[in-house]
């Protein structure tokens, strides 16, 4: 249980400093234990260094001010608190695999990296604890397009491009969301729902328009991406459902995950 609230409250703190200087040290103070006890459980957990968490979520926020156009890059680098543009764009293309100027050429989607959120449910540990993705600031949207049709993405053994390097599981990634992301039109949403699962919220009413949009992204499948001057080639999974006439955050979640199996059997 004490682990749970150290991770959910480092989570929340660097949520709230994403604009704001963070070091290490600050979090752990923050949640009242050691700086080596939070390191362990951000990678036993996450998977990822704090550093790295922390990069991701400005990365991430970076992109939707890049994609408004208002700011310069110069000011969002500062926003982010990186102290040189070269800086600023050497993490930006970390995560997004385009340098800042080349973003809004190449992407609509800002959510890559979506806040962590996690459900406890009372004897449950780090591990049994429900890790999932924050989509409150899509609830509007949803409420909007109850009944419509969401199709569900996974990607077919991601286990062998992360056995490669985790830098390739992460290519794979992206170029799983651009994919998705080019298919879209302007009034959908795509939002990620998991490691390496993707939900896109098509708005459609009409089974047969959603079945469509699906067979355009999965006629893709067998093309290939870039990886340290290999082609390595990607293949997906589709599933489908729709956004419940009562909608439950958790149902809702669980709906979409459930479609994603049920396209692998």
């Amino acid at each position: 249980m004490k682990n749970f609230l150290v991770l959910t409250e480092s989570i929340n703190y660097i949520e709230r400093n994403l604009r704001e200087p963070i070091s290490q040290n600050d979090i752990a103070r923050q949640c009242f234990v050691s700086l080596s006890m939070l390191q362990k459980l951000f990678r036993f957990a996450l998977g990822m260094s704090i550093n790295s968490y922390i990069s991701r979520r400005r990365m991430t926020q970076a992109a939707k001010d890049v994609a408004k156009d208002i700011s310069s890059i110069t000011d969002i680098a500062m926003t982010y608190q990186y102290h040189s543009v070269e800086g600023f764009s050497r993490a930006f293309k970390r995560v997004w695999n385009v340098n800042p100027s080349e973003y809004n050429k190449k992407w609509r989607f800002t959510g890559i990296f979506p806040k962590i959120t996690y459900e406890f449910r009372e004897g449950d540990d780090v591990l049994m604890a429900r890790k999932r993705v924050d989509m409150s600031e899509a609830y509007d949207y949803f409420r909007e397009r109850k009944g419509s049709y969401v199709l569900c993405f996974d990607i077919q053994h991601l286990t062998a491009f992360n056995h490669l390097s985790s830098r390739a599981g992460d290519l794979a990634i992206l170029e799983m969301a651009l994919r998705i992301d080019k298919a879209a039109r302007d009034d959908m949403m795509l939002i990620r729902i998991g490691g390496d699962e993707f939900a896109l919220i098509t708005g459609l009413f009409d089974h047969e328009s959603a079945t469509s949009l699906s067979e355009e992204v999965l006629a893709r499948n067998g093309e290939a991406f870039d990886f340290d001057g290999m082609k390595l080639p990607l293949s997906l999974w589709c599933g489908m459902t729709q956004i419940p006439e009562a909608l439950r955050y958790s149902e809702f979640f669980a709906d979409m995950h459930k479609a994603i199996m049920e396209s692998k059997q």
